[in-house]
């Protein structure tokens, strides 16, 4: 009985992986498609979500299947309930990704109205939380979820600068408005998916600790 129980518990820690590395691949292509305005590459990660969608639902399916079969312990409570938490934060990741995806298709074909440094930037700092806050999970390692909390700060920081940069340029000429908009609302889907990696690494450090500070 305990080997069907740890082979279940098995299997929800790959199919975390895989459900990571799928919010992973969206977030890179959706990147990729606006720096270079490729709107088939965008068609792409808006697709994925629904990928992500439905492995959410799966995942889910096995937490319920694992509460209501089994007697889990204290630990392996703390690991499913963590999991059911977290698959919630990253399937907001994927509609972000998504989103950012709607934007590039609206401004496709019209030159961007400045480079996309810091939202590149943002983007690069954004996928290094999102990677280690999976990791920190892989691995049961509790400095690396606790780092990724704190690297929240950069990319706030790193929002803050973008958005600055864009009211400016609305204020210097209003022609800039539509894209400035658009483009801030990429910044923030960023931020957003920066706090969601965040709150994962919360529910990877209650998983290992039983303390959730959020």
């Amino acid at each position: 009985m305990r080997d069907n129980y740890e082979k279940q518990l098995k299997k929800l820690n790959d199919e975390m992986i895989e459900m990571g590395s799928m919010i992973e691949a969206a977030i890179e292509k959706a990147i990729n498609a606006l720096i270079t305005q490729d709107v088939a590459l965008a068609e792409q990660a808006i697709d994925a979500d629904d990928e992500i969608d439905r492995q959410e639902k799966e995942i889910e399916n096995l937490c319920l299947k694992l509460l209501l079969t089994q007697q889990p312990v204290a630990t392996d409570m703390r690991q499913i309930s963590s999991a059911l938490k977290m698959i919630t934060d990253m399937e907001r990741i994927g509609d972000h990704a998504a989103d950012i995806s709607e934007l590039t298709l609206l401004m496709a074909g019209t030159p961007y109205i400045k480079k996309l440094e810091h939202i590149q930037k943002m983007a690069k700092e954004t996928m290094v939380m999102l990677v280690e806050s999976i990791e920190a999970y892989v691995e049961l390692n509790l400095e690396k979820a606790q780092a990724v909390i704190v690297h929240d700060d950069i990319v706030d920081d790193l929002f803050n600068t973008v958005k600055k940069e864009l009211i400016q340029m609305i204020h210097d000429n209003a022609d800039n408005g539509e894209q400035a908009a658009d483009l801030l609302m990429v910044a923030k889907y960023l931020e957003r998916i920066g706090d969601h990696a965040a709150n994962i690494s919360e529910w990877v450090i209650f998983y290992l600790t039983g303390v959730h500070n959020s």
